[in-house]
């Protein structure tokens, strides 16, 4: 009769369990329901959540770091058309970026919300290899430029005018943010102008009526789309513009981000998980079909726009963003990463690195928030042989070379990781522990009560 006792006890806790772990079973789907509502709420963009205060405060400082390249030899390149020899010479740091939004303005009828993104750059001595005023030898940017906006005689006679050749020499600060051009007579830089000016105006979507949408760019500067390709593939507007993303992030599935520096958008790809601070964030990179050409990758047939210089739109690794820029700029990767083998060996100097130059985001995956960035860029101009200029007479072919890569980049700081944690991250993981908790118990109970009944039963038998 006690034995019989014992068994029913059993059964009871048997029963019991069973319920403990279909319970926590039943929860999965409940908690991430609350999973999902609690993150949904906190990331659409409107005051009083915590997207918002991450989106309109420019709290994580994103620092530009520039390599100029230094030509050697310019006097052998022009008289015997020699190779240019280049030593990279950086980096020469500056801080962006660090302006919250402007002009922000809700459109709640859309779902949408538009802003200023002002444009600014601190030098920062302390994380430079030397001052602003060091100086390199570099392309002349007026002849480079003009080799294929001005008729070659209009070249020639402002080149012998003004006693310049296809090599100047000037400062970092002049060749970034501009100096005085004897040959167009206005300022000249690769990025000029920069300090004082905006990017925009942006209008993205809230996520309010849909969080798959938040951060997704419905315009730029008033268009749905951009005109510099001429073709309506390569000018959509696609993604976000790169700083987070959709929640609850598929590594299946690819990121889309539009980058107004290279006039275009592109996607980046799952690579790997990392911990960055104590939290899991998912590696995304541009893949190398990005700046593949049109013969590999089929879908950049309308960004190749000068069939000659890049040799039928064989040439690999290159854009061409001179549409957008009113001169022969070219945009690749640091040191011709992924790009054809001829850029690299028509120079010397090069050496592409894959973990030095590729671009990454390194992306939160329950709440789609770039935790940590690094873009990199390469800003090339071409020059190539003439039979009325002088200083290309011994150029053999078309030359696109470097002249700087940059590595804009930014990660959040311990206060801000921790933060993130607490408020966000926290929240998930009591939620998720509650549920495993409850399996595990129910599991745990499940088994003991097994156990303890099968020796009970073995027990019984003997007695019998």
């Amino acid at each position: 009769m006690g034995c019989c006792n014992k068994l029913c006890g059993l059964k009871a806790g048997i029963g019991a369990g069973i319920a403990v772990a279909v319970l926590g079973i039943i929860l999965i789907p409940v908690g991430n329901n609350i999973i999902r509502e609690t993150v949904t709420k906190e990331l659409v963009i409107e005051p009083g959540t915590t997207a918002w205060d991450n989106w309109v405060s420019a709290d994580a400082p994103v620092y530009r770091q520039f390599w100029l390249f230094d030509v050697q030899n310019p006097q052998d390149v022009v008289e015997n058309g020699s190779k240019p020899k280049l030593v990279e010479k950086g980096p020469y740091t500056y801080k962006t970026r660090y302006l919250p939004k402007e002009n922000i303005t809700a459109n709640p009828e859309h779902y949408t919300i538009s802003f200023l993104l002002p444009a600014g750059a601190i030098f920062e001595p302390s994380m430079s290899v030397g001052s602003e005023e060091d100086s390199v030898t570099s392309l002349n940017l007026a002849v480079a430029g003009g080799y294929k906006l001005f008729p070659a005689w209009v070249l020639e006679a402002a080149i012998k005018l003004n006693n310049v050749s296809l090599f100047q020499r000037r400062t970092v600060r002049e060749i970034l943010w501009g100096y005085k051009d004897p040959i167009l007579k206005g300022t000249l830089g690769l990025f000029f102008p920069y300090n004082g000016t905006y990017d925009g105006p942006y209008s993205v979507f809230t996520g309010k009526d849909d969080i798959s949408k938040v951060s997704i760019i419905d315009s730029w500067q008033g268009e749905k789309k951009v005109s510099f390709w001429n073709n309506t593939y390569c000018d959509m507007i696609n993604g976000t513009d790169g700083s987070s993303f959709s929640p609850f992030l598929d590594k299946k599935k690819p990121l889309y981000f539009f980058s107004p520096d290279i006039s275009r958008s592109v996607s980046a790809e799952y690579e790997r998980s990392l911990d960055l601070k104590g939290i899991e964030v998912y590696r995304f990179k541009l893949p190398p079909l990005t700046l593949a050409s049109p013969a590999v990758n089929p879908d950049n047939q309308c960004f190749c726009t000068d069939y000659v210089v890049t040799k039928n739109c064989t040439l690999a690794g290159v854009l061409d963003i001179s549409s957008s820029r009113g001169q022969p700029v070219y945009i690749s990767l640091p040191h011709f990463l992924h790009g054809s083998p001829y850029l690299v060996e028509d120079v010397e100097g090069l050496g592409p690195s894959e973990e030095h130059h590729a671009t990454f985001l390194d992306v939160e995956p329950t709440t789609g928030f770039s935790l940590r960035f690094a873009k990199r860029l390469q800003v090339n101009m071409m020059y190539g042989p003439s039979k009325i200029i002088t200083v290309l007479k011994k150029v053999k072919d078309y030359t696109i070379l470097p002249i700087v890569w940059l590595n804009e980049t930014a990660s959040l700081d311990d206060e801000t990781a921790d933060r993130f944690k607490k408020e966000l991250l926290s929240r998930v993981d009591m939620l998720e522990t509650v549920q495993f908790t409850l399996i595990g118990l129910g599991s745990a109970a499940l088994v003991l009560c097994t156990v303890a009944h099968c020796l009970v039963s073995r027990n019984n038998n003997k007695l019998v």
